[in-house]
Protein backbone atom coordinates (compact mmCIF):
# COMPACT_ATOMS: atom_id res chain seq x y z
CA UNK A 1 0.00 0.00 0.00
CA UNK A 2 3.25 2.26 0.29
CA UNK A 3 2.29 5.41 -1.66
CA UNK A 4 -0.59 4.57 -3.28
CA UNK A 5 -2.70 7.54 -2.04
CA UNK A 6 0.26 9.78 -3.97
CA UNK A 7 0.29 7.62 -7.09
CA UNK A 8 -3.58 7.72 -7.31
CA UNK A 9 -4.66 10.96 -6.57
CA UNK A 10 -1.85 12.82 -8.56
CA UNK A 11 0.00 13.59 -5.33
CA UNK A 12 -2.95 15.01 -3.98
CA UNK A 13 -1.19 15.00 -0.13
CA UNK A 14 2.42 16.16 -1.60
CA UNK A 15 2.44 19.85 -0.38
CA UNK A 16 2.99 20.13 3.40
CA UNK A 17 0.56 22.47 5.01
CA UNK A 18 1.69 25.27 7.07
CA UNK A 19 3.48 27.12 4.18
CA UNK A 20 0.37 28.36 3.98
CA UNK A 21 0.86 31.69 2.02
CA UNK A 22 2.51 32.08 -1.41
CA UNK A 23 -0.07 34.03 -3.11
CA UNK A 24 0.69 37.56 -2.99
CA UNK A 25 -1.65 39.26 -0.79
CA UNK A 26 -5.41 40.59 -2.03
CA UNK A 27 -4.48 44.75 -1.93
CA UNK A 28 -7.97 45.32 -2.49
CA UNK A 29 -9.47 47.97 -4.95
CA UNK A 30 -12.00 50.62 -4.92
CA UNK A 31 -15.52 50.14 -4.20
CA UNK A 32 -17.17 49.65 -7.59
CA UNK A 33 -20.88 49.80 -7.17
CA UNK A 34 -22.42 49.08 -10.64
CA UNK A 35 -20.38 45.58 -10.21
CA UNK A 36 -21.49 45.34 -7.08
CA UNK A 37 -25.13 45.73 -7.54
CA UNK A 38 -25.06 44.05 -10.89
CA UNK A 39 -24.86 40.76 -8.96
CA UNK A 40 -27.69 38.42 -9.27
CA UNK A 41 -28.10 34.54 -8.56
CA UNK A 42 -30.06 32.13 -10.42
CA UNK A 43 -31.71 29.76 -7.41
CA UNK A 44 -33.02 26.92 -9.53
CA UNK A 45 -29.95 26.75 -11.33
CA UNK A 46 -27.73 26.84 -8.86
CA UNK A 47 -29.65 24.47 -6.51
CA UNK A 48 -29.64 21.67 -9.54
CA UNK A 49 -25.59 22.22 -9.54
CA UNK A 50 -25.10 21.20 -6.40
CA UNK A 51 -28.17 18.21 -5.63
CA UNK A 52 -26.28 16.60 -9.21
CA UNK A 53 -22.84 17.20 -7.66
CA UNK A 54 -22.48 14.14 -5.66
CA UNK A 55 -24.29 11.66 -8.14
CA UNK A 56 -21.82 12.96 -10.89
CA UNK A 57 -18.66 12.83 -9.32
CA UNK A 58 -17.20 10.17 -6.43
CA UNK A 59 -13.66 9.37 -5.47
CA UNK A 60 -13.12 5.79 -3.79
CA UNK A 61 -10.30 3.60 -2.23
CA UNK A 62 -7.42 4.95 -2.76
CA UNK A 63 -8.28 8.26 -4.48
CA UNK A 64 -10.70 9.02 -1.69
CA UNK A 65 -7.64 8.50 0.67
CA UNK A 66 -5.61 11.01 -0.79
CA UNK A 67 -8.49 13.35 -1.11
CA UNK A 68 -8.73 13.19 2.83
CA UNK A 69 -5.39 13.65 3.72
CA UNK A 70 -5.17 16.94 1.29
CA UNK A 71 -8.36 18.13 3.82
CA UNK A 72 -6.45 17.59 6.43
CA UNK A 73 -3.74 20.14 5.21
CA UNK A 74 -6.52 22.28 4.88
CA UNK A 75 -8.47 22.19 7.83
CA UNK A 76 -8.14 25.01 10.47
CA UNK A 77 -8.08 23.24 13.80
CA UNK A 78 -11.06 25.00 15.84
CA UNK A 79 -11.85 25.22 19.46
CA UNK A 80 -14.30 27.77 20.06
CA UNK A 81 -16.56 27.00 23.38
CA UNK A 82 -16.98 28.88 26.59
CA UNK A 83 -15.60 26.47 28.46
CA UNK A 84 -12.01 26.14 26.32
CA UNK A 85 -8.89 26.08 28.86
CA UNK A 86 -5.20 26.33 27.74
CA UNK A 87 -4.59 23.00 28.21
CA UNK A 88 -7.54 22.30 25.65
CA UNK A 89 -5.46 24.57 23.25
CA UNK A 90 -2.25 22.60 23.84
CA UNK A 91 -3.90 19.22 23.06
CA UNK A 92 -5.34 20.61 20.14
CA UNK A 93 -2.40 22.50 18.73
CA UNK A 94 -0.08 19.00 19.52
CA UNK A 95 -3.16 17.00 17.24
CA UNK A 96 -2.36 20.17 14.85
CA UNK A 97 0.92 18.73 14.55
CA UNK A 98 0.27 14.92 14.41
CA UNK A 99 -3.57 15.06 12.91
CA UNK A 100 -3.18 11.32 11.62
CA UNK A 101 -2.07 8.30 13.76
CA UNK A 102 1.56 7.32 12.56
CA UNK A 103 0.95 3.68 12.01
CA UNK A 104 -1.91 4.92 9.11
CA UNK A 105 0.43 7.30 7.31
CA UNK A 106 3.17 4.63 7.57
CA UNK A 107 0.17 2.56 6.15
CA UNK A 108 -0.43 4.81 3.59
CA UNK A 109 2.96 5.35 2.63
CA UNK A 110 2.74 8.90 3.66
CA UNK A 111 5.04 8.45 6.58
CA UNK A 112 7.46 11.13 5.99
CA UNK A 113 5.92 13.87 4.58
CA UNK A 114 4.95 15.97 7.45
CA UNK A 115 1.57 16.62 7.15
CA UNK A 116 0.07 19.09 9.62
CA UNK A 117 -3.28 20.76 10.02
CA UNK A 118 -3.72 24.19 7.76
CA UNK A 119 -3.94 26.08 10.78
CA UNK A 120 -4.95 25.94 14.40
CA UNK A 121 -8.01 29.17 14.76
CA UNK A 122 -8.54 30.19 18.29
CA UNK A 123 -10.41 33.62 20.71
CA UNK A 124 -7.70 35.80 21.50
CA UNK A 125 -7.65 35.23 24.91
CA UNK A 126 -5.72 31.73 23.81
CA UNK A 127 -3.34 32.93 20.91
CA UNK A 128 -0.26 33.64 22.72
CA UNK A 129 -0.81 29.77 24.16
CA UNK A 130 -1.48 28.32 20.64
CA UNK A 131 1.62 30.56 19.59
CA UNK A 132 3.90 28.85 22.02
CA UNK A 133 2.78 25.47 21.52
CA UNK A 134 2.82 25.33 17.77
CA UNK A 135 6.77 27.43 17.57
CA UNK A 136 8.70 25.76 14.99
CA UNK A 137 5.92 23.76 13.29
CA UNK A 138 5.18 26.52 10.84
CA UNK A 139 1.18 25.97 11.48
CA UNK A 140 -0.42 29.62 12.06
CA UNK A 141 -2.47 30.27 14.37
CA UNK A 142 -5.85 32.07 13.62
CA UNK A 143 -7.68 34.36 15.74
CA UNK A 144 -11.23 34.80 15.65
CA UNK A 145 -11.50 38.54 16.30
CA UNK A 146 -13.75 41.62 15.47
CA UNK A 147 -16.03 40.94 18.57
CA UNK A 148 -16.52 37.44 17.33
CA UNK A 149 -19.04 35.31 16.87
CA UNK A 150 -21.84 38.76 16.57
CA UNK A 151 -19.56 41.65 15.35
CA UNK A 152 -21.26 44.05 17.82
CA UNK A 153 -19.15 45.41 20.01
CA UNK A 154 -17.31 48.65 18.84
CA UNK A 155 -15.89 49.08 15.89
CA UNK A 156 -12.58 50.62 17.93
CA UNK A 157 -12.85 47.96 20.27
CA UNK A 158 -12.62 45.61 17.03
CA UNK A 159 -9.68 47.21 15.80
CA UNK A 160 -7.69 46.94 19.51
CA UNK A 161 -8.41 43.27 19.05
CA UNK A 162 -6.83 42.33 15.99
CA UNK A 163 -3.76 44.57 16.79
CA UNK A 164 -3.64 42.33 20.13
CA UNK A 165 -3.95 39.15 18.23
CA UNK A 166 -1.79 39.58 15.47
CA UNK A 167 0.71 41.42 18.77
CA UNK A 168 0.02 37.75 20.33
CA UNK A 169 1.33 36.36 17.86
CA UNK A 170 -1.81 35.49 15.22
CA UNK A 171 -0.80 35.31 11.45
CA UNK A 172 -3.84 35.45 10.13
CA UNK A 173 -7.49 37.02 11.79
CA UNK A 174 -10.70 35.72 10.98
CA UNK A 175 -12.79 38.48 11.08
CA UNK A 176 -16.88 39.40 11.50
CA UNK A 177 -18.89 41.62 9.36
CA UNK A 178 -21.79 43.88 10.51
CA UNK A 179 -24.51 41.70 8.68
CA UNK A 180 -26.79 45.22 9.13
CA UNK A 181 -24.43 46.99 6.33
CA UNK A 182 -25.35 44.03 4.24
CA UNK A 183 -29.03 43.73 5.23
CA UNK A 184 -29.35 47.57 4.74
CA UNK A 185 -27.62 47.30 1.58
CA UNK A 186 -24.62 49.89 2.82
CA UNK A 187 -22.11 48.63 0.80
CA UNK A 188 -19.71 51.52 1.52
CA UNK A 189 -20.11 51.27 5.02
CA UNK A 190 -19.23 47.56 4.95
CA UNK A 191 -16.37 48.16 2.27
CA UNK A 192 -15.32 50.83 4.64
CA UNK A 193 -14.97 48.43 7.88
CA UNK A 194 -12.90 46.10 5.93
CA UNK A 195 -10.71 47.92 4.84
CA UNK A 196 -10.09 49.03 8.49
CA UNK A 197 -9.60 45.47 9.09
CA UNK A 198 -7.30 44.69 6.70
CA UNK A 199 -5.41 47.44 7.48
CA UNK A 200 -5.54 46.50 11.30
CA UNK A 201 -3.93 42.78 10.41
CA UNK A 202 -1.13 44.26 9.04
CA UNK A 203 0.91 41.05 7.61
CA UNK A 204 -1.67 39.00 9.31
CA UNK A 205 -3.69 37.50 6.27
CA UNK A 206 -7.45 38.35 6.82
CA UNK A 207 -10.22 35.84 6.76
CA UNK A 208 -13.94 37.94 6.23
CA UNK A 209 -16.81 35.48 7.84
CA UNK A 210 -20.14 36.51 6.40
CA UNK A 211 -22.32 34.57 8.45
CA UNK A 212 -23.92 33.66 5.45
CA UNK A 213 -27.15 32.21 7.45
CA UNK A 214 -27.68 35.90 8.81
CA UNK A 215 -27.80 37.23 4.78
CA UNK A 216 -31.10 36.24 4.03
CA UNK A 217 -30.63 35.53 0.63
CA UNK A 218 -28.20 34.47 -2.03
CA UNK A 219 -27.97 37.56 -3.71
CA UNK A 220 -26.81 39.62 -0.46
CA UNK A 221 -24.13 36.67 -0.14
CA UNK A 222 -22.98 37.38 -3.42
CA UNK A 223 -22.70 41.25 -3.17
CA UNK A 224 -21.09 40.60 0.39
CA UNK A 225 -18.57 38.69 -0.79
CA UNK A 226 -17.58 41.02 -3.86
CA UNK A 227 -17.26 43.88 -1.10
CA UNK A 228 -15.11 42.22 1.20
CA UNK A 229 -12.95 41.05 -1.84
CA UNK A 230 -12.71 44.70 -3.11
CA UNK A 231 -12.16 45.87 0.42
CA UNK A 232 -8.86 43.15 0.99
CA UNK A 233 -9.90 40.34 2.30
CA UNK A 234 -7.63 37.65 1.69
CA UNK A 235 -10.06 34.57 2.13
CA UNK A 236 -13.55 34.68 2.41
CA UNK A 237 -15.32 32.61 4.92
CA UNK A 238 -19.27 31.25 5.06
CA UNK A 239 -19.59 31.46 9.05
CA UNK A 240 -19.00 31.52 12.40
CA UNK A 241 -20.29 28.40 13.26
CA UNK A 242 -22.74 29.50 15.82
CA UNK A 243 -25.68 31.19 13.15
CA UNK A 244 -28.55 28.59 12.71
CA UNK A 245 -27.57 27.51 9.29
CA UNK A 246 -23.91 27.81 8.50
CA UNK A 247 -22.26 26.26 5.38
CA UNK A 248 -23.90 24.25 2.57
CA UNK A 249 -23.12 23.61 -0.75
CA UNK A 250 -25.33 25.80 -1.98
CA UNK A 251 -23.91 29.25 -0.36
CA UNK A 252 -20.34 27.66 -1.73
CA UNK A 253 -21.60 27.59 -4.95
CA UNK A 254 -22.09 31.75 -5.04
CA UNK A 255 -19.27 32.72 -2.89
CA UNK A 256 -17.21 30.45 -5.51
CA UNK A 257 -18.56 32.18 -8.52
CA UNK A 258 -18.01 35.26 -6.73
CA UNK A 259 -14.30 34.57 -6.22
CA UNK A 260 -13.31 33.50 -9.81
CA UNK A 261 -15.10 36.56 -11.26
CA UNK A 262 -12.93 38.79 -8.82
CA UNK A 263 -10.06 36.61 -10.19
CA UNK A 264 -10.91 36.80 -13.92
CA UNK A 265 -11.41 40.24 -13.56
CA UNK A 266 -8.60 41.66 -11.38
CA UNK A 267 -6.01 38.68 -11.78
CA UNK A 268 -6.20 38.46 -7.76
CA UNK A 269 -6.76 35.16 -6.46
CA UNK A 270 -9.01 35.01 -3.02
CA UNK A 271 -9.04 31.95 -0.61
CA UNK A 272 -12.39 30.21 0.22
CA UNK A 273 -13.54 28.90 3.85
CA UNK A 274 -16.10 26.69 4.36
CA UNK A 275 -17.34 26.31 8.23
CA UNK A 276 -19.63 24.80 10.67
CA UNK A 277 -21.47 21.83 10.06
CA UNK A 278 -19.09 20.11 8.16
CA UNK A 279 -18.25 16.92 10.41
CA UNK A 280 -18.47 14.34 8.24
CA UNK A 281 -15.29 12.91 5.58
CA UNK A 282 -18.45 12.41 2.94
CA UNK A 283 -19.09 16.06 3.22
CA UNK A 284 -15.85 17.30 2.89
CA UNK A 285 -15.40 15.42 -0.37
CA UNK A 286 -18.17 17.55 -2.16
CA UNK A 287 -16.75 20.45 -0.86
CA UNK A 288 -13.15 19.48 -2.32
CA UNK A 289 -14.89 18.55 -5.91
CA UNK A 290 -16.70 21.76 -6.52
CA UNK A 291 -13.89 23.84 -5.25
CA UNK A 292 -12.05 22.10 -7.85
CA UNK A 293 -14.57 21.97 -10.40
CA UNK A 294 -15.24 25.62 -10.19
CA UNK A 295 -11.82 27.60 -9.45
CA UNK A 296 -9.13 24.56 -10.35
CA UNK A 297 -6.51 22.40 -8.47
CA UNK A 298 -4.68 25.19 -7.53
CA UNK A 299 -7.80 26.13 -4.76
CA UNK A 300 -7.25 23.00 -2.95
CA UNK A 301 -3.96 23.76 -1.31
CA UNK A 302 -4.11 25.40 2.04
CA UNK A 303 -3.07 28.90 0.78
CA UNK A 304 -6.38 28.86 -1.10
CA UNK A 305 -8.29 26.71 0.69
CA UNK A 306 -9.37 26.18 4.55
CA UNK A 307 -12.18 24.42 6.37
CA UNK A 308 -13.25 25.19 9.76
CA UNK A 309 -14.00 22.20 11.94
CA UNK A 310 -13.01 20.59 15.41
CA UNK A 311 -14.83 16.71 14.91
CA UNK A 312 -14.24 16.86 11.53
CA UNK A 313 -10.38 15.56 11.41
CA UNK A 314 -12.16 12.38 13.99
CA UNK A 315 -13.83 10.85 11.10
CA UNK A 316 -11.16 11.05 8.15
CA UNK A 317 -8.40 9.68 10.66
CA UNK A 318 -11.14 7.02 11.43
CA UNK A 319 -12.10 6.53 7.55
CA UNK A 320 -7.86 6.56 6.85
CA UNK A 321 -7.71 3.57 9.07
CA UNK A 322 -10.94 1.82 7.93
CA UNK A 323 -9.22 2.34 4.45
CA UNK A 324 -5.57 0.93 5.72
CA UNK A 325 -7.36 -2.38 8.21
CA UNK A 326 -10.63 -2.52 6.68
CA UNK A 327 -12.41 -2.08 10.12
CA UNK A 328 -13.59 1.02 12.06
CA UNK A 329 -12.94 2.27 15.29
CA UNK A 330 -14.47 4.06 17.39
CA UNK A 331 -14.36 7.75 17.35
CA UNK A 332 -12.73 7.67 21.21
CA UNK A 333 -9.92 6.11 19.68
CA UNK A 334 -9.27 9.72 17.44
CA UNK A 335 -9.40 12.38 19.98
CA UNK A 336 -8.67 16.13 18.95
CA UNK A 337 -8.32 18.07 21.95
Amino acid sequence: MADLAVKSATAMADEPAGAGHNWPRNDGLDLDLSWVLDQRVNLSAAERRVVTLPGRRTVKKDAQAAWLLKAVTCIDLTTLNGDDTTERVRRLCAKARQPVRQDILDALGMGDRGITTGAVCVYHRFVSTAAEALEGSGIPVAAVSTGFPAGLVPHEVKLREIEASVADGAREIDIVITREHVLTGNWQALYDEMRDFRAACGDAHVKAILATGDLKTLRNVARASLVCMMAGADFIKTSTGKEGVNATLLVTLVMLRMIRAFEERTGIKVGYKPAGGISAAKDVLNYQLLMKEELGREWLEPDLFRIGASSLLADIERQLEHHVSGAYSALNRHPIG
